[in-house]
């Protein structure tokens, strides 16, 4: 993967050295002649931070530059930014590429400032988000907002099955599902996100699988993960879950007559659920992951970290601090929906008494990030590609785990 990050990253060093030959820009953070505190931030979102990035700048005077990137370009950009060595100085970072920059050397450490930092310090996040900025001992960013996957399930049809709370157990989910299934012709119980590729890797923590063995060997061909692979293609064979995308959606699938009455996702689908299926306002819950040998989730969201080749590391490191002020996380989950990475953020009212989201915090304390590795997202493809040749194209469970497990295993040796 070593030498396919440097063949990338010079392929960008040739076309950033074609375009400095044009002029280059005047807007590069690391610009001798620039004040601003230039920040790269990802998603639609993000544009709800030059708002936050204002009141940083009334409380200490140093002025923010907010630069909104589409998730779809952001990481094309940042290979950019490390070849040219000029980019931000404040970067966001989805969870997942973080191991990959840091192997480029694109991420400043900052090891010491977080462990004498009042807000920054490691102690104050969940651990499954600390673990994101964290690699070789070394510290690299700080967490800012994270997500996990719970369980939406429809307390009205639940009860009428048998159910008063959510399924708690591996054993009550798959019964559960089969008998909401038996409601009537194309009716079913849970539903398995095929465009989800971690849902595999999440079933698997919680069958005992590390996914990968101490010595960094893939074991997606051993009996936890093989076992756990055949669970959920047992939703698709008894009819309990759908073989293909409804096309509908969570509004048709979820509300009403409940198509679909459980499922898993993140905190986004809360408000969705709330602003697009009134009629079933009171008639919903969010629950913890039913259990096996635990009941993991994964842990996701992004952190804020300081571009390498910055030169304005003290006010970088200013505004990360203020940015992990809890009061200010607060604000940024009412202007996005985005939850706290920071715990005792989880204290205040607004996230403690709110029947929803303060299941995302029960669930946090046990989230996992997925594997912290660069090839992790080339995985998880194959992973979903291996998915649909079992759940529909009938494949036997133990052949294509053996298949994906030789095509991880090819992977990480390139």
């Amino acid at each position: 993967m070593k030498k396919k990050m440097f063949v990338v990253l010079a392929l960008v060093l040739s076309l950033s050295l074609v375009l400095m030959a044009c002029g280059g820009s005047k807007d590069d953070a690391n610009s001798s002649d620039s004040k601003v505190l230039n920040v790269w931030a990802m998603g639609d979102e993000a544009k709800s931070l030059k708002e936050l990035a204002q009141k940083f700048t009334k409380d200490t005077g140093i002025e923010v530059k907010v630069q909104v990137i589409p998730w779809a370009n952001a990481h094309d950009k940042l290979l950019t930014a490390v070849a040219s060595k000029s980019g931000p100085d404040v970067v966001q970072m989805g969870t997942t590429w973080m191991p990959e920059f840091v192997e480029a050397g694109a991420l400043l450490d900052i090891t010491k400032d977080v462990e004498k930092s009042k807000n920054m310090n490691s102690d104050l996040f969940f651990p499954g988000s600390v673990k994101t900025t964290q690699f070789d001992g070394k510290t690299y960013g700080v967490p800012w907002y994270a997500e996990t996957r719970v369980l939406f399930y429809r307390t009205d049809l639940l009860k009428k099955v048998g159910y008063n709370e959510a399924p708690k157990t591996w054993d009550e989910l798959s019964d559960a599902a089969l008998k909401l299934s038996k409601r009537g012709k194309d009716m079913y119980g849970f539903a398995i996100d095929p465009n989800e590729q971690t849902t595999g890797f999440i079933f698997g923590r919680q069958n005992g699988s590390p996914l990968f063995d101490k010595d960094g060997t893939p074991v997606f061909n051993k009996k936890p993960f093989v076992d756990t692979v055949t669970y959920l293609d047992s939703f698709i064979k008894n009819g309990s879950a759908p073989d293909t995308d409804l096309g509908l959606d969570a509004s048709q699938s979820f509300g009403g007559d409940g198509i679909v009455p459980m499922f898993m996702s993140g905190p986004w689908m809360v408000n969705t659920l709330k602003d697009t299926a009134p009629d079933i306002d009171g008639k919903w819950a969010t629950a913890v992951l039913p259990k096996k040998e635990n009941n993991e989730s994964s842990l996701g969201g992004a952190n804020l970290s300081i571009f390498k080749y910055s030169n304005k590391k003290d006010d970088a490191l200013k505004f990360m601090d203020y940015m992990s002020q809890p009061d200010v996380q607060l604000s940024w989950l009412k202007d996005t929906n985005s939850m706290p990475a920071r715990m005792d953020a989880w204290e205040d009212d607004m996230l403690k008494n709110d029947p929803y989201y303060k299941v995302f915090g029960e669930q946090m304390k046990t989230a996992e990030p997925m594997p912290l590795i660069p090839q992790f997202e080339e995985i998880a493809q194959l992973y979903g590609k291996s998915w649909e040749q079992i759940y529909r194209g009938g494949a036997d469970v133990q052949t294509q785990m053996d298949t994906f497990n030789d095509q991880v295993e090819a992977l990480l040796k390139k």
